[in-house]
């Protein structure tokens, strides 16, 4: 995405005066840069299930929407082989780890910390499969400053972003979390859409992976985690 101005993000924090009760993040493009091992797996994939291999930056598109939609939308596949590609795909996933070529964004782990010591729950709500989000956060000594972790059913039942983020709201509320002022963190489109789809304002990151156009709908567009971290806990 393009740098936002300061000027800008002063415009909008205006509306921002307020306590959030709850946090939703996205994972892939907002909490680590996932992309790197994302698309080299994609590529063993398709060449593995004999499809076209894309470019990296055409692959960069199905980094965080769901990668049954991606094998729709990108690579014109019929529901069975978009299914067949997806079981390749983790394949892949298994014999390398979830974690291979992906990193946390610098000062992510910091900001997770100020809004958990703020007294802020967290939850993530990816469409990532949820084993493969747990293995990451693990991984990364991260898991700690979340109340629940929500990703997509290992079935893909739940794998939209809507559906993510309504049982994240769901296991939220069961904990005792106030979901009345949530605000979720994201960096792609599906993400505005699917948290729209439940009232939910997003604040979009630009050093994920998501295009200008994709910034319609948001809150607010952010460039840096001391701009995202004063929007959150001011």
């Amino acid at each position: 995405m393009e740098r936002v101005t300061d000027l800008y993000l002063a415009s909008t924090t205006v509306s921002f005066h307020r306590s959030w009760s709850c946090v939703l993040f996205d994972l892939d493009g907002t909490i680590v840069d996932s992309a790197p091992g994302i698309i080299s797996r994609m590529k063993t994939t398709l060449a593995n299930v004999g499809a076209v291999v894309p470019s990296d930056e055409s692959l960069l598109r199905w980094v965080g929407p769901p990668l049954l939609d991606s094998f729709r939308d990108f690579a014109d596949m019929d529901p069975l082989q978009s299914q067949l590609a997806l079981t390749e795909y983790r394949r892949q996933v298994a014999i390398e780890g979830a974690e291979v070529g992906t990193a946390v964004f610098p000062g992510v782990a910091g900001l997770l910390a100020r809004i958990s010591e703020a007294g802020i729950p967290i939850g993530l709500a990816t469409s990532k499969p949820e084993s493969q989000a747990n293995t990451i956060l693990d991984h990364f000594g991260l898991s700690q400053y979340f109340t629940v972790v929500t990703g997509a059913s290992e079935d893909e039942v739940r794998s939209s972003k809507a559906d993510v983020v309504g049982e994240a709201l769901r296991r939220l509320t069961a904990a005792g979390v106030d979901t009345s002022r949530t605000v979720l963190v994201g960096d792609r489109l599906h993400d505005i859409e699917g948290a729209a789809a439940h009232g939910i304002p997003t604040i979009l990151v630009e050093w994920g992976y998501g295009s200008p156009a994709e910034a319609a709908g948001a809150l607010a567009v952010v460039h840096s985690i001391d701009a995202l971290s004063n929007l959150i806990t001011g």
